[in-house]
């Protein structure tokens, strides 16, 4: 595992271990967020740790094509029972992702540095928001990294029942309209499966992101 210093660099990520940990420190800088995505790392960690550094391998993604929308959900989308806005609102987007329980997990790892980071990253047009709405209200949201033809999607959040799928599936027909390769969603879990996400190889992802 390589410890970072204050200098602008990640090792291969075939240096990752098992767990697809590559790295400890460094820090949260724009520069270093971006040159982390761009080279199929992130950041992942609690509140009081260090900064690790995760590329995990397989990579959970999804193609676009593939994107499964089942017809409860069809029927949803149809009734406009949501209102859906793009890159309208990051740090409430981010600040309820950071607030949401989530089953398994004691707490967040949307540390308060992550979300000033990030914010940061908003205002360059790298990191960008989904909201969802139902009567003014923000119930669902997702956010993460756009590099211009790969989006690396970080984390949602749902109030409403189905807001946080309207919000995914949303992105993903704007993505495919734009011509992207894929929507990357890191790791693996049945949910993402459900809308057609599935794992690729880590070697594969990373030349699909060295095609931009």
């Amino acid at each position: 595992m390589y410890f970072l210093s204050k200098e602008l660099f990640f090792p291969p990520v075939s240096e990752a271990n098992n767990d697809g940990i590559l790295a400890i420190g460094g820090d949260l800088s724009p520069e270093r967020l971006l040159l982390a995505y761009k080279s199929g790392i992130f950041p992942w960690f609690e509140e009081g740790e260090p900064i690790f550094w995760w590329s995990p391998n397989p990579r959970m993604v999804l193609f676009l094509d593939e994107l499964v929308v089942s017809k409860s959900m069809r029927n949803i989308l149809n009734r406009n029972v949501f209102t859906v806005t793009f890159n309208q609102n990051f740090r409430e987007v981010i600040s309820n992702c950071q607030k949401v329980k989530r089953n398994g997990q004691n707490g967040t790892w949307i540390t308060n540095d992550m979300i000033e980071a990030y914010c940061k990253l908003n205002k360059l047009g790298i990191a960008k928001s989904v909201e969802v709405w139902q009567n003014n209200e923000l119930v669902g949201g997702l956010y993460g990294i756009d590099l211009g033809n790969v989006f690396c999607g970080e984390s949602m959040f749902s109030k409403a029942s189905n807001a946080s799928k309207v919000a995914f599936i949303s992105l993903a027909n704007q993505l495919k309209k734009a011509d992207y390769k894929l929507l990357d969603c890191q790791v693996y879990n049945e949910h993402l499966e459900s809308l057609g996400c599935r794992e690729i190889d880590r070697a594969d992802f990373i030349e699909i992101l060295k095609s931009n």
